[in-house]
């Protein structure tokens, strides 16, 4: 298969694979072992942009956060292959105690943290995982300035921001000769369109900013493996599928098999070849856990959906 055709991440010198894979399974759902065979894979099919964050996999008991970080930088030290990888991670949401937030003493103890889990001496895209109302954007933007000046980080994103705090976040480093965001990670696929669509999409387009959306395949439910809510019962994700579960969903899922069929393609490929067709889209958040997973996202990246499957899908989700 050949190599699929790399991306400029906003207006940055970063160029990237039209697929971000997402490292949140390292160390949860993916064991190390695992994680390494799919972090290779993903670099012999010609792939290089890998994002997670500080966060991963806090969530799991026992967990403390970290430990994706900390098996993507065991990978990087045993595979040798630290420049031909665009890493992304996070910084700002819930680590313990008073470790969150975007306020400039933090983002230095941070950045310090993630450098040494990932063993190396810069991040490619530093993102800020959520807004923090209490710190103003500007003192965040100089902090991060500061950061880039020392080159352990190359450029920032924005994760998990409303338009209008993106919108002035931009302005800000216009007046202030601040580095500015590059990218932006909005909640964003074939079920959840809404709020990326009405609000973001614009600000992304006007300021030449790039989308690396989250949630590509709705926590799985786009794979077209859950055809009831009685499929859902039980698994890791759960919580999250239940919401995608009813009339609208299961009607998306539908027509994602139809087209599939049609292209003779798998509905996950579909899926995730829809939105890298869309303009405002760079690459993509998508996770795998075995390597057959990992086959539809490097087959998603090379299908070229036809203006009748675009056409058809935007109805059945609209």
């Amino acid at each position: 298969m050949t190599t699929p055709t790399y991306r400029s991440l906003g207006r940055s010198s970063l160029q990237v694979s039209p697929i971000t894979l997402g490292g949140n399974v390292f160390g949860w759902t993916a064991d190390e072992k695992t994680s390494f065979s799919l972090l290779d894979a993903w670099l012999d099919a010609g792939f290089n942009f890998i994002d997670t964050a500080d966060v991963y996999s806090r969530w799991v008991p026992g967990h403390s956060g970290g430990e994706s970080e900390t098996v993507i930088g065991k990978w990087l030290k045993q595979s040798g292959k630290r420049d031909r990888v665009v890493i992304a991670t996070k910084v700002g949401l819930d680590m313990g105690g008073t470790n969150k937030g975007l306020a400039p003493a933090y983002i230095q103890r941070a950045v310090e943290d993630s450098l040494r889990r990932l063993q190396t001496d810069r991040i490619d895209l530093y993102q800020s995982h959520t807004d923090d109302a209490e710190t103003p954007i500007a003192d965040t933007l100089q902090a991060y300035a500061k950061l880039i000046e020392q080159g352990k980080v190359r450029f920032i994103g924005a994760s998990n921001f409303s338009a209008a705090r993106l919108s002035e976040a931009i302005a800000i480093s216009e007046r202030d000769g601040l580095p500015r965001y590059q990218s932006l990670q909005p909640l964003y696929n074939l079920y959840d369109r809404k709020v990326f669509e009405d609000e973001l999409e614009a600000v992304c387009l006007k300021h030449g900013i790039g989308v690396i959306n989250f949630y590509a395949l709705a926590a799985g439910f786009l794979t077209g493996k859950y055809r009831s809510a009685a499929d859902i019962e039980g698994r890791a994700r759960a919580y999250r599928l239940k919401d995608y579960a009813n009339e609208r969903g299961f009607r998306i899922v539908a027509e994602l098999e139809k087209v599939a069929q049609r292209l003779n393609a798998k509905p996950a490929e579909v899926a995730i070849a829809w939105q890298i067709a869309r303009p405002a889209i760079t690459a993509p958040i998508a996770s795998a856990t075995s390597l057959e997973q990992m086959k539809d996202l490097v087959a998603a990246a090379h299908l070229k959906l036809d203006a009748e499957a675009i056409e058809s899908l935007n109805r059945a989700s609209a």
